[in-house]
């Protein structure tokens, strides 16, 4: 009796056996519609209200912080752009860029994605299990130490079981929760934007600063998923239309993340945002306040699920020899540690949102070579050689390619330059009058990417 030939099926709460590892065409599914629901659900985080809030804290107007937001969520063109590549070939974002930087170059930024990811994860877990201690205290039960622990639990669980089972149930969950937050958030608009003091506060100026900063603050989210967005497109048609991709996936992030953040701009003109939740809080009727931090809570573990479920991606990227299951097992073990340390000592939080922050100096450039080189292929790459190693042509010298490389360290040069953070403040802030040009770090590695590649990229594509 002959062996029978199974096919791994990607279905919803069936743990996924792929992980970097090409789609064959077989097992390719859906259609650029499951990115407006990716998108549009894992933004759906209250960040992006304490963003625009941060917009108006920088000195800028009603009106000069809402179009800080839109243009804000104007960038999610480039990240949906970003994950044409993961169509062409089946596989991880991380993988792609190692046709950018070369296999051995692409690892540093895959290690520092990681911490990125990881970083965030445990971020958003602490908004949301902080959210659940203050919903179970309004709901009757002051537990302290052991309500934290619940709450924190109840957190954790939910995203690890999502991310755990894979990519359909994670496209699944965004979807439906995308449906019951948008209800809430909804609600939630309507409560605060009457009342919005649009008139420009008395002396506003902010100045380079305070633009710059705002910028900064509302296109470093977007910014963090720069490696990731071709993890959610490699399991789609290739017939699937390019355009359909983009603009799905676009619109998805923007529609969210502009409705949070002009929710974060008007509140601010009403009341002290200092603490956000609390701050937005006070604008609702008692009966909705727990339902607000409920959507608080599903907020964060909506984001949480896709920054965790890329995040075991990445370890394989970095050559764990584990299945994409169990190296999110590590991804988990770490976030719940981080957690504990985040709510346990009062300082870790803070801390960790600088060293985040300041991360941007790799990843503004790293987004800007990685662009470049895709606009330069058109998307086209060699599938087979991603994944072939030494004796691929991604090798290029030990390891390396030097065009990427030194576009990267040309545009964190920039970054580092031009970086004004809690950490680090660049030299050429304080003659720039403190304006943080840190983003810009990603067009000047994609303009030095372009000059040192534009005649010779072709060559690395595959024959037609």
């Amino acid at each position: 009796m002959g062996q029978q030939e199974t096919v791994d099926v990607d279905e919803v709460f069936r743990v996924e056996t792929h992980g970097i590892d090409p789609i064959p065409d077989a097992e390719r599914h859906g259609s650029a519609k499951d990115l407006f629901w990716l998108w549009f659900g894992s933004n759906l985080t209250f960040t992006y209200v304490i963003n625009g809030a941060l917009a108006v804290a920088f000195g800028l107007s009603f009106w000069q912080a809402t179009a800080v937001v839109v243009i804000g969520g104007l960038s999610f063109f480039a990240i949906s752009a970003a994950g044409l590549s993961g169509i062409r070939t089946g596989t991880a974002t991380l993988v792609i860029s190692r046709a950018t930087f070369g296999v051995r170059g692409n690892l540093p930024a895959g290690v520092l994605n990681w911490v990125v990811s990881i970083g965030y994860t445990i971020v958003n877990t602490v908004v949301g299990t902080l959210a659940l201690e203050v919903f179970f205290a309004e709901i009757g039960w002051q537990a302290g130490t052991a309500g934290r622990a619940v709450a924190l639990l109840v957190t954790l669980a939910l995203t690890f079981a999502v991310a755990m089972w894979g990519h359909a149930t994670v496209q699944f969950a965004e979807r439906w929760m995308a449906y019951v937050l948008a209800a809430g958030f909804g609600v939630l608009l309507l409560f605060v934007i009457p009342g919005t003091d649009t008139a420009a506060p008395a002396g506003a100026a902010p100045g380079l600063s305070g633009w710059s900063l705002a910028f900064v603050v509302m296109l470093a989210g977007p910014f963090s998923y720069l490696p990731m967005p071709a993890d959610y497109t490699r399991y789609l048609p290739r017939t699937t239309s390019l355009k359909s991709i983009t603009w799905m996936g676009a619109l998805g992030g923007f529609l969210s993340s502009v409705a949070l953040g002009v929710a974060g701009v008007a509140a601010a003109t009403r009341t002290d945002m200092t603490d956000a939740v609390a701050g937005a809080e006070s604008l609702l009727p008692g009966w909705f306040q727990p339902l607000f931090l409920a959507l608080v809570l599903g907020g964060s573990v909506t984001n949480s699920i896709i920054t965790l479920y890329s995040s075991s991606l990445n370890l394989q990227v970095l050559g764990i020899p584990w299945s994409r299951a169990r190296a999110i097992v590590i991804s988990a073990a770490v976030t719940a540690l981080g957690s504990l340390a985040a709510l346990f000592l009062t300082d870790f939080t803070t801390s960790l949102l600088s060293f985040l922050s300041l991360l941007i100096i790799v990843f503004a450039p790293w987004g800007g070579v990685f662009l470049a080189d895709m606009l330069l292929r058109r998307c086209h790459y060699d599938a087979d050689a991603l994944h072939a190693g030494s004796a691929g042509a991604y090798w290029y010298r030990s390891g390396y390619h030097p065009a990427g490389i030194a576009a990267l360290l040309t545009g964190m040069t920039f970054a580092a330059l031009t970086c004004d953070s809690e950490l680090w403040t660049g030299p050429l802030v304080a003659p720039l009058g403190g304006a943080d040009l840190t983003l810009l770090g990603s067009v000047v590695s994609g303009l030095t990417y372009w000059a040192l590649t534009r005649r010779r990229v072709a060559a690395y594509a595959p024959a037609a």
